[in-house]
């Protein structure tokens, strides 16, 4: 039985691969030492930077504050749970509105065209504001403030989200839906067996970037006096004068985005490599 050797050509190549690699570790090893030294040099090496850390960074004020920040957290992620579901089907009636054909359904697309316009022109805090403060007004009654966060967050993502829809929907090759029609399927039938299946696999990362900027948007419903994290991180900066609290929410909303972005990041290379497959010869 023979065994197969290496030629002199590939084991020069196998060395020079090492080199480069150990190479590349080493720079990687250096400039991370030198950011390291310039970051202690500027910043921590400095006069106010106690100050800072007593006021920012204390870790007695982070553990005192973390259970009340916690309970407001759990807020967040009530009112994120209830806007995911509410923000996808809004979206998607708003795309399938807008893809319509025909000049009947002119009403229609123009009515979805110019909801997507103005929410997106709107800045989030104004929607909240004129959702958390002046529906109430007009219809006379107090309504429950973890609902009007939820409807501050459909109407303002759906508009997004919608449009990154309507982007896939027509990134699918017309030929897709008239080889559907031909195979005797309606329009219903097209959108949810032939288009939206193609479309949702293109646009499934910028989705995932649309949810993790959701994720760090519904800390701003504590403008309707909602006690959410932020919320209670401030009423604990009002009573100690220390910033930690602000910094135990801000770490809160960041672990909860990390999953979503180290997810998206897995998405979008495996969806590359599936699509550049046999590309590389």
């Amino acid at each position: 039985m023979t065994t197969h050797s290496p030629s002199a050509l590939e084991i020069e190549r196998r060395a020079y691969r090492r080199g480069r690699q150990g190479r590349s570790i080493l720079i990687a090893i250096g400039s991370t030492l030198a950011f390291a030294v310039i970051v202690w040099a500027t910043v921590i090496n400095t006069p106010g930077w106690a100050k800072v850390q007593a006021t920012f960074f204390d870790p007695a004020a982070a553990l005192e504050a973390l259970p009340k920040v916690w309970d407001g957290f759990l807020i967040n992620l009530l009112v994120l749970a209830l806007s995911v579901p509410a923000v996808a089907v809004a979206a998607l009636l708003l795309a399938t509105l807008r893809t319509l054909r025909g000049p009947v359904f002119f009403p229609l697309r123009a009515l979805a065209a110019g909801y997507t316009d103005l929410f997106r022109g709107i800045p989030f805090i104004i929607v909240l504001y004129l959702v958390g403060f002046g529906l109430p007004t007009i219809v006379g009654v107090r309504l429950n403030t973890i609902a009007l966060g939820v409807l501050a967050v459909t109407l303002t993502y759906s508009s997004y989200v919608a449009e990154v829809i309507r982007a896939g929907m027509d990134a699918v090759h017309p030929s897709q839906r008239l080889a559907a029609r031909a195979l005797g399927l309606g329009h219903v039938q097209t959108l949810r067996r032939v288009v939206l299946p193609q479309a949702l696999r293109k646009i499934t990362p910028p989705l995932m970037n649309d949810f993790v900027s959701m994720q760090k948007d519904v800390g701003l419903i504590s403008i309707l006096a909602v006690i959410d994290a932020i919320a209670a991180a401030r009423s604990v900066v009002a009573v100690t004068y220390n910033f930690t609290p602000y910094v135990v929410a801000a770490l809160l909303f960041v672990l909860l985005a990390i999953p979503t972005i180290r997810l998206t990041d897995w998405y979008t290379a495996r969806l590359r490599e599936r699509e550049q497959a046999g590309a590389v010869l």
